[in-house]
């Protein structure tokens, strides 16, 4: 399976924020979530190896391309959705469409109409009227409609209602039944990516924390559940995290035989992304 984006020894600073060699690859055919909680790096990240502002070292590539070297043919393949739009208000959705497909090689007016009628849009109205939901649909419409081999997505459903999140997760789960396609999510909306996510990458403090499988993450890590009296300034070294009240501990750990073989009796389940997420920034678990 050919890597679809490689980023390697990527550094950027920002005010008192820096990425600190960020380093990941995007696997081709795969869903990939970027997670991590607000102000961890997910979009200076994006913004970096988008060319949209600049890094101070790194290498980026795409489809095996150096992005400084290919920018232009690199970004006729990707379609691109930021939280901030980057449209022009007072024009109708037509309009903007009309400026948007200049752009692209591959354009396809039959695709984005299709778009259209399935997001239930009206390319005569203005882009200040919209929603927010509706301006999610409508940056996933022209995202979609120019035949790009790499979805790049920043916090796509941060504010939307279940009904508009669950029906931009469809699309995005129909969309990589082509083939030779990649997305990549980058959220705090842990669910979104339970539902649809092949592989997760974790950022905090602008560093790369892991990436995994997510089925196989989601099997090396157990929330364990006992008595806090039993825990042992050893045994504490074996979580990411503990919570402790009055009536017991709750933590989160990779070792979880370790765990056992000292309190054979404590009550074990399986996390959740978000349960994984906390407990690799100290969180409660």
């Amino acid at each position: 399976m050919n890597d679809i984006l490689t980023v390697s020894g990527l550094n950027k600073s920002y005010g008192d924020f820096s990425l600190q060699d960020v380093t990941f690859s995007l696997p081709e055919g795969c869903i990939t979530g970027f997670i991590g909680v607000n102000g961890a790096g997910k979009t200076t990240t994006l913004r970096t190896i988008l060319g949209l502002t600049a890094k101070s070292s790194g290498n980026i590539r795409f489809f095996g391309r150096d992005f400084e070297q290919n920018e232009r043919q690199i970004k006729d393949r990707i379609g691109i959705v930021l939280g901030d739009g980057c449209f022009y208000e007072e024009l109708t959705l037509s309009e903007m469409k009309s400026i948007i497909a200049s752009a692209y090689s591959s354009w396809s007016e039959q695709d984005f109409k299709r778009y259209m009628e399935l997001f239930s849009l009206d390319p005569k109205q203005k882009i200040n009227t919209l929603s927010k939901g509706m301006r999610m649909k409508y940056a996933l419409a022209l995202a979609l409609s120019h035949h790009a081999e790499l979805l790049i997505m920043d916090e796509p459903t941060s504010g939307l209602d279940p009904l508009v999140r669950s029906q931009l997760l469809k699309t995005l789960v129909e969309y990589m039944k082509n083939g030779g396609k990649g997305v990549f999510f980058s959220t705090h909306i842990t669910s979104d990516l339970d539902k649809i996510a092949d592989t997760l990458i974790m950022i905090d403090n602008g560093r790369i924390v892991f990436q995994e499988d997510k089925d196989a993450l989601l099997d090396t890590y157990r929330i364990v559940k006992g008595d806090s009296r039993s825990l042992t300034a050893e045994i504490r070294k074996l979580f990411s995290a503990i919570s402790e009240t009055e009536f017991g501990f709750t933590g989160i750990t990779k070792n979880v035989s370790e765990v056992r073989s000292y309190l054979p009796d404590v009550l074990t389940e399986r996390p959740s992304i978000e349960d994984i997420m906390l407990g690799n920034v100290g969180g409660a678990a």
